[in-house]
């Protein structure tokens, strides 16, 4: 059941669009093939799976763990709608400090690779968004870190004027004062 792989804008990027088999039962979809997404050029290996609940305004992110515990995401809403924010974070990277964002909802299906090296936010545009992403790498407490939401050098044009961001997230350095990035 072949899904789709587009290269994003940003290298490593991969936008997958899994085939959707509808019927009047319902639906079924094909959401992960490891022999596909190799084929396609995702070659890690996922070890973890996340699941977040966040009601409408609500932004998490940007987060990502320092190496060696650096983590590529595969992001998926079962539920609702939300903005999804990828920002380069590799040092040596043509497009270090550059974003890009994309809406996935449940009914197209549509997921987000972002290999190591990317910070990851989200913003829910709907209430009661069920957001699942496979991990490369396992959680390690004192490898995360994150960059503020709002910051000015990356310009993230998120499409709320007043959102729900956690404490811990609101007090996230700008990417220029970020002590460790990628290399």
């Amino acid at each position: 059941m072949p899904a789709t792989f587009e290269r994003g804008p940003l290298e490593g990027l991969i936008i997958v669009r899994p085939s959707i088999f509808r019927d009047e039962r319902g639906f079924f979809v094909e959401s992960y093939k490891k022999s596909e997404y190799q084929n396609a050029g995702i070659k890690h290996e996922f070890v973890q799976d996340n699941h977040s609940f966040s009601v409408k305004g609500v932004i998490r992110g940007l987060h990502f763990q320092r190496p060696p515990f650096e983590q590529g995401k595969l992001v998926r809403v079962l539920t609702g709608r939300v903005l999804d924010v990828a920002v380069d974070i590799r040092s040596d990277s043509s497009t270090f400090g550059n974003y890009f964002s994309i809406e996935l909802e449940e009914t197209a299906g549509t997921m987000l690779y972002l290999p190591p090296g990317f910070a990851h936010g989200f913003l829910a545009l709907t209430d009661d968004v069920h957001l699942m992403y496979k991990c490369t790498a396992e959680y390690n407490h004192e490898a995360e870190q994150g960059i503020v939401w709002n910051d000015p050098e990356i310009g993230v044009q998120w499409p709320v004027a007043d959102p729900i961001v956690s404490q811990k997230d609101r007090l996230l350095p700008r990417l220029s004062d970020s002590a460790v990035l990628m290399e």
